[in-house]
């Protein structure tokens, strides 16, 4: 199974998103119960799109400046970037499936393709 990365800094954070490729930020925490929802299943989500993308975790309580200046008010949030933009984002407060986070991971890999002017596009 792959490990979702942890980012234990602002500035591994940082370095993280400014990847030509895609990246997908996961905000969470420990005493989240939604978070703790999508646990079960994130690492076969991770090992599904691994050729495809890479999943960051970003704890909100440990990097806390990151989601200040991301502007992360409910969690978990996924936030999608590439080059060190941000491209899309799945943020709201209601608990999230795997099927909607699934969704959202497709929605930013057409995003990211439509910009990379990718061939391979997945329909």
């Amino acid at each position: 199974m792959v490990q979702v990365k942890q980012v234990a800094s602002a500035a591994e954070f940082n370095v993280s998103i400014q990847s030509s490729n895609l990246v997908v930020a996961v905000f969470k925490a420990d005493w989240c119960g939604d978070c703790k929802f999508i646990d079960p299943f994130m690492p076969e989500v991770e090992e599904k799109y691994a050729d495809r993308l890479t999943l960051i975790e970003v704890d909100v309580d440990k990097v806390g400046e990151v989601s200040q200046e991301q502007n992360i008010l409910g969690i978990p949030s996924f936030v999608a970037y590439a080059d060190g933009r941000e491209l899309v984002r799945f943020v709201n407060k209601l608990r999230k499936s795997r099927e909607e986070i699934e969704d959202f991971l497709n929605k930013a890999l057409d995003v990211y393709h439509t910009l990379h002017d990718t061939p391979e596009r997945k329909e």
